[in-house]
């Protein structure tokens, strides 16, 4: 078809929401989807590199809201579950739950969602494991810090646990597995990386510079 597209993003969230929202608005076929840093595939496709617009991607979040909190939220979870290919299944399922179905293909669509649904769950087990075995060390008594190295990508789901949990004391937990990490400034979220881990821990400063707003979808 003229229209097939394989979509590449920036493998946030919110540029991935944006590709979406293009996707549903412009009636693209979308034949897979492709972050900006891996390596180039599909040499003979169509494809198209997708500008984040946070805008675009509050538009497609406020639509699958309607269809409920749960699905929103199994949505997220499950596209931080890394899973090869996973942009792609949750846009056949986003694209199902709008559409009507044969008999056959509202079988197809239901295992879909029992897909989204299991990742979503192992998700959020290692969430609430990660929140409780997170081991913090002192840097003299001034910013508490962990290393860790999480099956999924589940910092941005921790960081209001251990924001509630301490609100009065700067903190950093960094995932190795994907160099970088979060760092609590009394004030906002950080998102960091090895350098400037680094520099917070041997430094007496403490600098707020990343937005809240950039930490929409932490649940």
């Amino acid at each position: 078809m003229e229209n097939s597209r394989i979509l590449i993003y920036d493998g946030s969230f919110n540029g991935y929401l944006t590709a979406i929202n293009i996707a549903f608005r412009e009636r693209l076929n979308v034949v897979g989807f492709q972050k900006n840093d891996s390596p180039q595939k599909g040499l003979f496709a169509n494809t198209r590199t997708i500008t984040t617009q946070v805008e675009l991607a509050k538009q497609v979040w406020t639509l699958f809201e309607r269809k409920g909190n749960s699905v929103i939220r199994n949505i997220y979870f499950a596209f931080l579950s890394e899973t090869v290919h996973i942009d792609f299944l949750l846009y056949t399922y986003m694209s199902g739950l709008f559409s009507s179905f044969s008999d056959q293909e509202l079988e197809l669509t239901k295992g879909l969602e029992q897909k989204v649904m299991h990742l979503a769950k192992s998700v959020s087990r290692e969430k609430r494991e990660l929140e409780t075995l997170v081991d913090f060390h002192s840097n003299n008594g001034r910013i508490f810090n962990a290393e860790v190295s999480p099956t999924y990508n589940i910092l941005p789901l921790i960081s209001r646990h251990f924001r509630c949990k301490y609100p009065k004391h700067p903190w950093i937990i960094f995932d190795n597995k994907r160099n970088y990490g979060l760092y609590y400034n009394l004030t906002s979220v950080e998102l960091i990386d090895q350098a400037t881990k680094n520099w917070y821990l041997d430094s007496n400063t403490m600098v707020a510079n990343y937005a809240q707003g950039d930490f929409k979808y932490a649940v």
